[in-house]
Parts: C-alpha cells; structure tokens; sequence
C-alpha cells in the first residue's frame, strides 16, 4: 500500500513534467527557435548561477506560503481561492508592525512580533469565509472571491489616504524587524532578493506537515476534507473544523508577505503579491496538497517564472504562462489515469503473490456455496 501510494503521489508531476517539455518544444519551434538553445538559457538563467538561484529562491518563498495555505484548505475539502489577498494582509501587518516599533528593539522580538502580525492579519482575512461557511452555509469559493476585492481595496485606501509616501503607492520604511538578504553572507548572491525569511519559509514548511500528519487537529481536518459526514459521526466538530482549516490557511498566505516586506523592500507596497495567492493554487495541485510536494512545486513554478525572464530575448516571456496553465491541465488528466494504472498493477503483483489458499480454491466456485 506504501508503495502505490507513494507512486500514486509521484508519478503524476512526472508525467506532467514529460508533457509541459513536448508542449514547451512545440511551443519553441513554432516561433523559429531551437528548443535545446532555449531550454540551456532557461536553465543558465535559472540555476546556472548565483543571481538566478537567489531570484528563484526569492519568488518560491512567497509561493511556497500561497500553496500550502490553498493546500491546506483543498485537505479540509475546502477552495480557498482568497490567498492573493491573504498574502496582502499579512505584508500590510507585518509592515505595521515594523513601522510602530522603535529602531531600539531588539531584532529577535522585532521579527517575531512582525511575523506574527502577518500570520493573524492572513489569519483574520481567511476566518471571515471560514466562519460564513461554517454558520450560514456561503461557499467559500464565492466568499474568497469577493474577500479579494474587499481586503485589497481596503488596503490601498489605507495606503493612498493614510500611510503612503508622497507621490508613492508604498508605506514609510518599518523601522525594526527587516530581514538581511542572503547577499550579506554570501557575496555571489548580490543583486538577487532573496533574503533569510527562507529559513523561516522552511520551519513553516515543517511545521504544516507536523499539523497535518501529527496533530490531532491536522487529523479532523483530513478527515472531514475525505469524508465530512463519517467525520462528524465519528465526533468531529465539523463547522469548529471548517473555520479553523480557513483561519490556518489565511494565516499560512499571510505569511508569504514578510518575504516581500521584511527580507526584500522594507515596506508594503500596494500591489505586491503580483499575483502569487492565484498561482499557489497551481502550486497545491502540482504539490499534491502536500507540504513537501507544495515547496517542490514552488520551487518548479518559480523556475518557470525567473527563466521567462532570461529567455524573452529568443521567445515571449507568455510562453511560460502557457507551460504554467499546460502543467495544470496535465496534473489534472494523469492523475486518474496514473492511479488506475498504479493500482491495476499493484491487484496483479498482488494477485501473483497471495494466492489463494488451497483450501478455499473451490469455495467461490461450488455451486450454491454463496447465500
């Protein structure tokens, strides 16, 4: 069982990753160009040296916190498609934070309170659907949606009317709690974003596996994502468990944001999620709604999106949103097929190795033996 399932998990972003190199050849050749030429520059644009690692690295940090917050909810049975503006949230606190805390605090402290800010101001934007589903019964779909709109239209009127600097869409500089990037202890990343809040990325990452698979509540949340009303014969408290699997989400996006405002900028900028609440979508399906799976599928996306860049002198840098939405489609069409396909073997692997015993190898077939 081990086995299949653990080709069942693998198999399929293999397969995609075979489907999305035909595409991307087709795609390379339409427009003239070599595909071998085209893919090398990818590659040495991406992790062919320092800059390009730090970039992707500095993009999949924000990813990996959007992927396991939509992982997280899609476990609980539940399409938290508000992670762009979850991921808003936690930037804009955490960058309230950083600003009212004087200079003179301690760095450890200034950090912690900033990326606890972030964790609860994700947390407060996804507990609003969590509590909507959870009581009258709104889709959450619908409610992230319009949550979306709302949050980021409040946020930039805060900014616009309270907090910008003049003839800018971004706050003051916080002054406590920033992140220094990685260029400071190591020379051949400068230039790059990327900063230290990938440790802290990394340490969510574990804890997120040690909540699913270790926890009592990351168990009730499992459960009622298989099968909500066995769960809740069984003793769950099916709408506690909703609110709580949306709030942990919300708080997981909000996360993302300390990558941006902490370790890169120094400060909210309106606008700056860029989209990556909507690509962690992709990035839990690719993940498999795993957490280890969701930091590789980051990393992957991340890839995709650093390497649009270095390839837009040969290609349109849109080609890799094409390959992003074929990598979608193809996770999506294998995984029936490669779980039917899994399990057929394992029945016939199984079949050749457990055969039945000799004292019961005419049972089924005597007549009037069943009933």
């Amino acid at each position: 069982m081990r086995r299949t399932a653990f080709a069942e998990s693998v198999l399929p972003p293999i397969v995609a990753l075979g489907i999305i190199l035909v595409a991307g050849d087709l795609l390379i050749l339409a427009y003239g160009e070599a595909p071998g030429a085209v893919w090398r520059t990818l590659a040495e644009g991406t992790w062919g040296n320092a800059y390009g690692i730090g970039q992707v690295l500095y993009k999949a940090t924000t990813l990996t916190c959007t992927g396991l917050a939509v992982a997280i909810g899609l476990r609980a049975g539940l399409f938290n498609i508000g992670a762009e503006s979850q991921l808003a949230a936690g930037g804009f606190g955490a960058a309230l934070v950083g600003m009212a805390l004087p200079a003179s605090t301690p760095w450890i402290f200034a950090v912690a309170g900033c990326v606890a800010a972030a964790a609860i101001a994700g947390a407060g934007a996804g507990a609003v659907p969590g509590v909507l589903r959870a009581k009258f019964g709104a889709h959450e779909v619908i409610v992230t949606i319009m949550m979306n709109f709302i949050v980021l239209a409040l946020l930039n009127y805060i900014v616009a009317a309270r907090l910008h600097v003049p003839e800018t869409l971004h706050t003051p500089t916080i002054q406590a709690g920033a992140l220094p990037r990685l260029s400071s202890a190591f020379a051949a990343f400068h230039g790059s974003a990327a900063n230290w809040s990938l440790l802290i990325v990394l340490a969510i990452v574990a804890g997120a596996w040690w909540y699913l698979f270790r926890t009592r509540a990351g168990f009730e949340l499992r459960a009622v994502g298989l099968q909500p009303g066995a769960a809740e014969y069984g003793g769950v408290d099916l709408p506690r468990t909703l609110v709580r699997a949306l709030t942990v989400s919300g708080a997981l996006a909000g996360l993302g944001g300390i990558n941006f405002v902490l370790g890169y900028k120094g400060y909210y900028e309106d606008g700056f999620a860029g989209g990556a609440g909507f690509l962690g979508i992709a990035v839990a399906l690719v993940g498999r709604n795993h957490p280890v799976g969701v930091l590789v599928a980051a990393l992957f996306f991340a890839t995709l999106s650093q390497g649009g860049l270095a390839i837009n002198a040969m290609v349109p840098k849109q080609m890799v949103e094409v390959l992003q939405g074929v990598v979608i489609l193809a996770v999506a069409a294998s995984v029936p097929e490669v779980r039917r396909t899994v399990r057929q073997a394992a029945g016939r692997r199984i079949g050749k190795t457990d055969p039945t015993p000799p004292g019961n190898a005419g049972a089924a077939t005597t007549p009037g033996s069943v009933g």
